[in-house]
């Protein structure tokens, strides 16, 4: 335990003694770019050219440094073997796919095992189990993990979807599930390819005359929704929707155009253009059209301020909206002549309480709002339009839905609960009475009473502008706030995306030996509805990293940790918020970890995925 305490320690001080190592040098250029009449200095624009060999020297020589470093630090050893003998806790985890022509597909991983394997079985509680796809023993020589998989509607033929040795391009290929072997060529880079409604054609998006260079600025630019016929060459393939086949549409370049078939809309086929942008832009048009060139109508714009997916129960359309309702309201209008601007209001706004998705069965449609903290879920009958709160197990974060295949069938459902201390559990849900029992494929882990035990405390901190921002504190019993404990704050703050509580082991193994984990809820995500995301947005963006610091000061105020015990993480746009906060404010932390994060937005937009991030950050091109 000791050991273990000296580790955490040794970690979050080691910026502290930095002036008795010796880095690798990094070299400096002479390169600037000036933007509105204002001089940037880029001295390392130099490492941006990943192909060149004194930058992938330059990463190893550094990777290396810090490997020889941490290999010897008191205690890691114990740590990973921790984390393993957590690891053996874990359970079989299914993931249902879909349930069709009497065969269960889902996804399974096996503890122990790193990627997800593809199975069937012959109806959906029991029956022969069948391995269709096993990523790591399928091709010799190749290591690959599953990114997507759809079977046809009579079940006899399944698109799976992969990718191989940590690429993010997807190939897409047809399996016969009788015999198990691919059937049909492959086609590289795809994107949520999807069976049409007879299982006759595959719609599936993809770059510009298949692009498969990540690195090209050109990569994600000018992309199309294509129609494969199975059997055919790819390179007969229809262009069904892009700016290309659909001149009159003006589909920008950064633009993703896509278009599928709804399950639960048959009537119709769906398109639509997107970026990062939250707001919705789809078209639709009668399904008969498939064939030739669809007449595309206008279902919503981002002037309609409709988020997240639009709910069908046949001609009827239900979606959630901003629009004077930062906090969401739930709309609903007909696929005969749609009107948002006119359109009924199904769940006013709930001040206080964010919308963040709906879902639906037989005969409800259901809205899973949170408090930023705790779900609450509601139910509307569609029939009677009587709505009505659902009493769940536990508090936590919680979703509530109905399993694809039955949703319009029958009022059962799934429902998905847990919490800083509470791990994952899953339960089958009756909508029809909102009863909660085991679920039929899944069981949670369990876990040391450590782990589940601990003290969790939500509470609000005055920010720099008098914003008031969630903070959530997780700590063990017992621990004394005199300013001595080593903390990690964690948080993201961008695209709408909320730090809503989850269970992780590695996080809650920390505090189980003192150290104090902090998430604060800073503005770019939405646990305060729209106005709070967008209080952290584009020219907002400096509230992001401004609330952590706030949070910062908050916990050294008040006895959690101090400065020279404080540590700060941020992945991916959350390296925004942890790279300006150390700049802005060094003197808080002792160490942070930039996880893969966008750390020179002013750069970003001239990479392969920076033109489509835009509409989030902004650009340096216009004002």
């Amino acid at each position: 335990m000791k050991k273990l305490y000296l580790l955490s320690f040794a970690l979050l001080t080691t910026i502290l003694l930095f002036a008795q190592y010796q880095y690798p040098a990094t070299k400096t250029v002479d390169s600037s770019d000036t933007y509105f009449g204002i001089n940037y200095k880029d001295p390392y624009r130099w490492l941006e050219n990943l192909n060149a060999p004194e930058v992938n020297n330059w990463f190893k020589t550094q990777a290396d440094y810090t490997n020889g470093f941490l290999s010897k630090l008191s205690g890691r050893n114990e740590l990973i073997d921790e984390w393993k003998e957590i690891d053996k806790k874990q359970v079989v985890q299914i993931n249902p796919i879909d349930f069709i022509s009497g065969r269960l597909f889902y996804y399974k991983i096996i503890p122990g095992e790193k990627v997800n394997k593809l199975f069937y079985r012959e109806g959906l509680n029991s029956g022969a189990e069948h391995l269709l796809f096993d990523p790591l023993n399928y091709f010799k020589r190749k290591t690959l993990s599953i990114s997507g998989a759809e079977p046809s509607p009579d079940g006899k033929k399944i698109i799976i979807t992969y990718q191989q040795g940590g690429s993010e391009l997807n190939t897409m290929n047809i399996m016969d599930v009788a015999t198990r072997k691919f059937i049909d060529v492959d086609i590289t880079p795809v994107f949520g390819a999807q069976w049409t409604h007879d299982g006759k054609a595959i719609l599936y998006g993809t770059t510009k005359n298949f692009n498969t260079n990540t690195k090209d600025i050109n990569f994600g630019l000018n992309s199309k929704t294509r129609l494969y016929v199975p059997g055919t060459k790819k390179e007969s393939d229809r262009d069904f929707f892009s700016n290309e086949s659909n001149p009159n549409l003006n589909i920008r370049p950064e633009e993703y155009p896509s278009a599928w078939v709804e399950r639960f809309s048959k009537k119709y086929l769906f398109a639509g253009r997107s970026t990062v942008q939250a707001e919705n832009f789809w078209y639709y048009a009668p399904i008969s059209q498939i064939k030739g060139k669809p007449d595309w109508k206008i279902l919503c714009t981002p002037k309609d301020s409709l988020t997240g997916n639009l709910i069908f129960f046949d001609d009827e359309v239900f979606a959630m909206s901003h629009n004077n309702a930062p906090f969401f309201k739930v709309l609903h209008t007909s696929l005969k002549n749609p009107d948002w601007d006119n359109a009924e209001t199904i769940f006013e706004e709930k001040p206080g309480f964010t919308l963040l998705s709906l879902s639906r069965t037989k005969d409800y449609l259901i809205a899973n709002f949170t408090d930023g903290i705790n779900a609450h879920i509601f139910k509307y009958n569609i029939h009677t339009k009587k709505q009505r709160k659902i009493s769940l197990p536990y508090s936590g974060t919680a979703f509530v839905g109905g399993l694809p295949w039955d949703a319009t069938k029958t009022n059962n459902g799934i429902s998905i609960i847990t919490s800083w201390n509470k791990p994952v559990t899953e339960f089958q849900v009756n909508l029809d009475n909102d009863t909660f029992s085991p679920s039929r494929f899944n069981k949670p882990p369990v876990y040391p009473d450590a782990y589940t035990k601990l003290i969790v405390q939500e509470v609000e901190v005055k920010g720099h502008d008098g914003a008031m921002i969630p903070l959530s504190i997780i700590y063990k019993e017992g621990t004394q706030l005199n300013g001595k404990n080593v903390c990690m704050m964690e948080s993201y703050g961008a695209y709408g995306s909320p730090m809503m509580p989850s269970f992780s082991t590695r996080r809650n193994s920390l505090a189980t030996k003192g150290v104090v984990i902090a998430i604060p809820h800073v503005r770019g995500g939405n646990e305060k509805g729209d106005a709070w995301y967008k209080a952290g947005f584009k020219t907002t963006k400096p509230n992001t990293w401004k609330d952590f610091i706030s949070c910062a000061e908050y916990l050294i105020e008040n006895g959690y940790t101090s400065a020279d015990k404080l540590a700060g993480t941020g992945t991916s746009a959350g390296g925004i918020l942890i790279t300006r906060s150390i700049t802005e404010r060094p003197d808080l932390f002792a160490a942070t970890v930039c996880n893969v994060g966008c750390a020179n937005v002013m750069r970003q937009e001239f990479g392969a995925n920076g033109p489509a991030n835009t509409p989030e950050f902004g650009t340096v091109k216009t004002v």
